[in-house]
């Protein structure tokens, strides 16, 4: 019996210990996580000022500390209308989906479906025998290729290591014209393309190089999404719906919104003659996604849209070393090796590194000063979302607006710097 009442004591003490150290968010003032109030004041005035100039139409912010929720407030317009824009606002988040993309492969990781070395064409056997590109014919986008020597990995995939391309964005303009030409959908269409029948035509297209040799912002979060459809056995939008989104309570979180949502999405703007504009159509851009259309594509790298708060959530389950809201998506050793440069030095320059989701701080960018500790993880979207998330004085950071094109914007690095600022006790 004592030894009975011994274990259940030690148990008792293990949980709420355990407890302690999990963090579910919720409002409080800032003092009282070590926080200046003063100096989020100055945040938020930043901010208003940046919207009172024109530097942007608005934006939301959000930060956290020890789960503690000390700003979250709107600023500015939400269209080119004038509508006020509301803290729940809903945005194109854009890259910001490739990290969540990431966590849905880990997940699935951890239950032994495969292991990270393994050639993608294990599993989609259409990327079997990757191509370089030899030549291109200017006049029609022909192309001839050999053969790269080396297989795509799942680990090259997660880490922009594979060689792939970026259609839209891509920076050789050679590869924009390959990807138009073979039909390619990048993300942001209401027209009814399939997961499956795009990646296996990119499979088809030449590697910018063999796999494994640089780091290259790419693609390979889409064919992750349907890696995911392939190995779970569902639609990659019901994965991420039923493991992350509903546990997490991130229910603002969606590839294409609701009606009863729609009205809550915040217009892309773009600044002309002046005066911000909403943003028109273009060839990869439909400005009804994600409200209308065939809502049958799920963009693994840049297809969702959400609120400030439920990436908040998702961030927070890093920091509880993968736990929130009592669900457990992540072991702490998982949490662990995403968050470890497994780039060397391919990636970005000495002050930072990438992981198996996210950019990550570096000593040397730790000593630069207002990019936050050492070990910080962070990245964006297309359209003009920033956040940041730091495991060592577990500070959240959540800049979301929505704009395109050329302009005079330096509330990203102000937000960061003057949120490190503004801890006053770690």
């Amino acid at each position: 019996m004592k030894t009975q009442l011994l274990a259940f004591t030690f148990l008792f003490t293990s949980l709420f210990l355990f407890a302690q150290n999990v963090q579910n968010l919720e409002s409080a003032k800032p003092e009282s996580v070590g926080m200046s109030s003063e100096r989020l004041e100055k945040i938020g005035n930043m901010l208003q000022s940046s919207v009172d100039e024109g530097k942007i139409p608005g934006a939301v912010a959000l930060i956290a500390k020890d789960g503690k929720i000390v700003l979250y407030k709107a600023f500015g317009s939400a269209n080119a209308n004038g509508k006020k824009l509301e803290k729940d606002a809903i945005f194109r988040i854009a890259s910001q989906t490739k990290a969540i993309t990431a966590t849905a492969v880990m997940m699935l990781w951890e239950e032994g479906k495969f292991q990270l070395d393994d050639p993608i064409s294990k599993y989609i056997p259409e990327f079997k025998n990757p191509q370089l590109l030899e030549s291109f014919n200017e006049a029609d986008s022909s192309f001839t290729t050999k053969p790269a020597g080396e297989e795509i990995t799942i680990r090259n995939l997660l880490t922009h290591t594979s060689g792939i391309g970026y259609g839209m964005i891509d920076p050789d303009e050679r590869y924009r014209k390959i990807f138009a030409k073979a039909g390619i959908v990048d993300a942001f269409t209401t027209r009814p393309v399939k997961l499956k029948e795009n990646e296996k035509k990119l499979a088809k297209l030449p590697l910018h190089f063999k796999p494994g040799e640089k780091w290259y912002y790419s693609e390979g979060l889409d064919v992750l999404g349907y890696f995911i459809e392939v190995i779970s056995g569902k639609s990659f939008d019901q994965f991420l719906r039923e493991r992350i989104f509903e546990p997490l309570n991130m229910n603002d979180t969606y590839f294409y919104l609701p009606e009863s949502k729609a009205d809550r999405l915040v217009a892309v703007q773009e600044k002309q003659d002046g005066k911000w504009k909403n943003f028109g159509a273009t060839p990869y851009y439909d400005p009804e996604y994600p409200k209308k259309g065939a809502r049958t594509f799920f963009s693994g790298g840049a297809g969702l849209s959400s609120t400030a708060l439920d990436y908040a959530k998702f961030l927070q389950m890093y920091l509880n070393n993968g736990t929130y809201n009592g669900h457990r998506l992540l072991s702490p050793l998982t949490v662990k090796m995403i968050l470890t440069n497994q780039t060397a030095d391919l990636f970005g320059g000495p002050e930072n590194y990438y992981g198996l989701a996210f950019g990550l701080v570096s000593e040397k960018g730790k000593a630069k000063g207002g990019l936050g500790s050492e070990g910080t993880f962070d990245w964006g979207g297309y359209f003009n979302t920033q956040y940041f998330a730091d495991p060592v004085t577990d500070v959240i950071g959540i800049l979301m607006k929505q704009t395109q094109g050329p302009v005079d914007d330096q509330t990203g690095w102000k937000f960061r710097q003057m949120v490190f600022s503004s801890i006053t006790e770690e």
